[in-house]
């Protein structure tokens, strides 16, 4: 107990002291983000602070499943909040990327108080994710009903909480003056354990919820990036074309459309899959031998080829449309 710490236990104190003034500055505090380097500095200093505190209440021993409440001193009550006030402070932790983690350990410490309270029987609630106890009452009902319930209980605690808040209010400078007898201060503690059950509730509550959604983000994020490992064939890009058989005819009677088909699709796929340019084809390799020169010269004979024959085609047609007038062989058009 705290007599056997001998002059650790002001150190102790002056540790606790700190962590929870720093808590109480963050929450007061006026900055307009909680991820300013101001507060994120007084969130670093109180956790240090209260991990320090927590290491040595647990090397003193102060609190035993084997013991009851009365048997705590009136003095060591106020050690109990460790748990609950490095919950509350890690949640005020900010980092890129680690929100998750910071929401898994506050929830660790406030699961923590509660259950040292549980075990003293500070309070009658259900631990989050336990099923009611016989001290909770009956199982909460379904449906609407239970929405009603659990909104009931939310309005009873914050009446709870704010009669608290008053009764805590006047007492604070009487304790921390030093003038309270011990039965003042050990009501002044009690007070602030079940405020802080109250708070830690809550706290879970919202806790539970954002993880649902973090973990839900996380989920979607990882079903639409590709397996590791895997990466998508790379393809030659198809250039545009014209369904002609040139530019020149492509002058004369349109880019395919409305104009004079010169091959069907089929034609123009086996023709797009000789030259290894479809989907799922590499793009044909040049043979050996030929330089670009070569190649050059057979493209510009076999385009001089291609004007020859579409001019005389495009004649022909000229020469035709001088013989047939328009509308000929339309039976219908008696004019």
């Amino acid at each position: 107990m705290a007599e056997a710490a001998g002059v650790e236990v002001p150190r102790l104190a002056e540790l606790l002291a700190t962590g929870w003034r720093l808590w109480e500055e963050v929450e007061a505090g006026t900055e307009p983000s909680s991820s300013a380097p101001a507060v994120q500095d007084k969130v670093r200093r109180g956790l240090e602070a209260l991990q320090q505190a927590a290491a040595m209440v647990a090397q003193l021993e102060l609190f035993s499943e084997n013991e009851e409440l009365e048997e705590i001193a009136s003095a060591d009550l106020r050690y109990l909040l460790l748990p609950a006030l490095l919950g509350a402070l890690t949640l005020r932790q900010a980092g890129h990327g680690q929100r998750l983690e910071h929401l898994e350990s506050a929830r660790r410490h406030l699961a923590r108080f509660l259950r040292l309270c549980k075990a003293y029987g500070l309070g009658a609630f259900a631990l989050p994710g336990d099923a009611p106890g016989p001290d909770d009452g009956p199982a909460p009902p379904a449906g609407l009903v239970a929405m009603a319930s659990a909104r009931q209980a939310k309005i009873e605690r914050y009446k709870q909480k704010k009669e608290l808040e008053n009764r805590l209010a006047s007492m604070k400078t009487f304790v921390e003056s030093g003038q309270a007898d011990d039965d003042q201060m050990r009501e002044f503690y009690l007070l602030q354990i079940q405020k802080w059950i109250n708070i830690s509730l809550e706290e879970i509550e919202s806790i539970d919820q954002e993880m649902v959604i973090l973990k839900s983000r996380g989920t979607i994020k990882q079903s639409s990036a590709p397996p590791h490992g895997t990466s998508r064939q790379v393809r030659a890009p198809l250039k545009p074309f014209i369904l002609t058989r040139d530019a020149a005819q492509a002058k004369v009677f349109g880019a395919g459309y409305p104009g004079v088909p010169t091959m069907t699709v089929d034609d123009w796929y086996e023709q797009r899959r000789r030259q290894g340019a479809m989907p799922g084809q590499s793009i044909p390799q040049r043979a050996s031998g030929v330089n670009d020169e070569e190649l050059q010269k057979q493209q510009e004979k076999k385009e001089e080829e291609d004007d020859e024959e579409a001019l005389q085609k495009a004649r022909n047609w000229d020469d035709w449309k001088d013989t047939h007038p328009k509308g000929y062989g339309n039976r219908q058009n008696m004019g």
